[in-house]
């Protein structure tokens, strides 16, 4: 047999491990597999560049087929460091497969594939925000003319529309989408190439190592690579993570508030997971999907603080704080915290009847008193707040409902209001039925002219605004997963190129 007839059997025989070995399914993209095809890349490139004497590689890439079949196998092995794994490459292929090893070492090789999974990590979160977020906007919607009482301070404090309310955290997890792309942007950088620390005096392609291995571009400073931005990138992280669980928090605690009343205007649709029946009290049903929501988000919040303190004290490039698994699981949690509030999204049941009930028996709209009387009679709103401030007392110490508020009442609060202050109208200005209108909580709603508020005008343009945003990120996302999939489809088909050379 001669040596070309050899070299291309050998290349048949790859050629159809390659086949049965990696395209019946995806591999999993875990740190044996960025190894594999950090290898391939560079089997690819520096063949071709002639850092790689051609000859070497046919058995080279023997090696690298071998290696990596074996780890596709159930149970095989998956060593996720470049020390064990060049190991199994030297039993497969012969000392003469650490050529591959030139200008490369495990501080660029592990910086590159940290930065890797964690970019798959964060897509996955991403798409998982937006979904949520999604859910949140469509419920907004459904209730745009839902008017209910916003609290502050755990008070109930005005008349809200229900969507207006939820856009407003629709907006928060549209800034947790926001720094998500920013983080993404900074970790989207390959190290490859940078060795340890100052780079090496073998002339690597680094532009084409990272194209192939799906990173938009390189870490600039070779020190940087593997000293200094590999350790950012898991507390960068977890800030994004850090702001997704509080805002699910805020929500689940504001709801949560309302458990607390016998007649409640926002509650769990009970079953389905999302209740449960006390042991003890058959009148109870304890809001389960919340709580555990919540203890997910505090959990998320406390693995989010793990890099911050493993990173806090160490000279530059330790691994105290870069450990793929931990940093995958501090996300994994933070896409658990979305799943469940997604959940108590889809199960929240509102009565508008009871949600005006409850904001006809208090008095939510008493500063529209004020705020009309300054707007539109020109009364300083100090005097108008201390007129309105005046009526709440009387009828908190009568136990007098807004919409039941003696007009004459009124009157006589405000001369005593404003007896003092020369230039306000001696009597109250606005008529009885004005009156009435203006403690109206359905009517202060409607008649909002902020811009950002809840009047029909407003929401209908935030509502497509939101829209947008999701439409907008869930094409980012999309962009993202194929510049990676892409990417890896050429490298895997010219790295097969490679093991048919003759």
């Amino acid at each position: 047999m001669t040596m070309r007839t050899s070299q291309r059997t050998v290349a048949l025989l790859i050629s159809l491990a390659w086949s049965s070995a990696f395209a019946q399914k995806a591999p999993v993209r875990d740190e044996f597999y960025w190894l594999g095809q950090m290898n391939k890349a560079t089997a690819v490139i520096n063949s071709e560049e002639g850092l790689l004497d051609k000859a070497m590689v046919p058995k080279i890439t023997a090696g690298i087929v071998k290696v990596l079949e074996e780890g596709a196998q159930p149970g095989g092995r998956r060593p996720a460091t470049v020390i064990s794994f060049e190991p199994l490459l030297i039993r497969a292929a012969g000392q003469d497969v650490t050529l591959l090893h030139a200008g490369r070492s495990s501080q660029d090789m592990h910086a590159t594939f940290r930065a890797a999974i964690l970019k798959d990590d964060l897509l996955l979160l991403a798409d998982q925000l937006n979904k949520t977020s999604e859910t949140l906007v469509k419920l907004a919607e459904k209730h745009a003319q839902t008017i209910v009482p916003n609290y502050t301070n755990g008070v109930a404090a005005q008349p809200n529309s229900f969507g207006h309310y939820l856009l407003g955290h629709a907006a928060g997890f549209d800034r947790d989408a926001q720094r998500l792309r920013e983080a993404y942007a900074r970790i989207d950088r390959s190290a490859m190439g940078t060795t340890v620390l100052n780079g090496t005096s073998w002339p690597l392609n680094r532009q084409r190592m990272a194209k192939y291995l799906g990173f938009a571009a390189m870490v600039d400073n070779a020190y940087d690579a593997g000293q200094i931005s590999s350790t950012e990138h898991p507390v960068e992280v977890g800030a994004v993570i850090t702001g997704i669980a509080l805002h699910v928090g805020h929500f689940v605690e504001d709801v949560m508030t309302q458990y607390a009343q016998p007649r409640p205007w926002i509650l769990l649709q009970e079953g389905g997971g999302n209740t449960y029946v006390s042991s003890a009290m058959p009148q109870k049903r304890n809001p389960g999907l919340m709580n555990d929501t919540r203890r997910d988000a505090s959990t998320a919040i406390t693995l989010a603080m793990g890099p911050v303190l493993r990173a806090h004290n160490i000279t530059p490039g330790m691994v105290d704080a870069k450990d793929s698994k931990t940093n995958t699981d501090m996300v994994k949690s933070a896409i658990r915290v979305l799943q469940g509030f997604d959940k108590i999204l889809n199960g929240v049941v509102i009565s508008p009847e009871r949600a005006l009930e409850e904001l006809n028996s208090d008095w939510t709209a008493s500063q529209e008193l004020a705020d009309l009387l300054m707007r539109k009679y020109k009364l300083p709103f100090r005097l108008g707040h201390h007129f309105a401030s005046d009526v709440v007392d009387v009828a908190k110490a009568k136990n007098i409902k807004p919409l039941d508020f003696p007009y004459e009442e009124a009157k006589r609060i405000y001369r005593d209001a404003v007896k003092d202050y020369p230039g306000a109208a001696v009597e109250l200005p606005m008529n009885e039925a004005e009156f009435k209108e203006t403690l109206n909580p359905v009517a202060i709603v409607q008649n909002r002219q902020t811009a950002g508020g809840p009047q029909a005008a407003e929401m209908k343009r935030m509502l497509a605004l939101a829209k947008q945003n999701n439409k907008d990120q869930a094409q980012w996302i999309q962009a993202k997963k194929n510049v990676i999939d892409q990417s890896l489809k050429a490298l895997d088909s010219d790295f097969e190129k490679l093991t048919k050379a003759p």
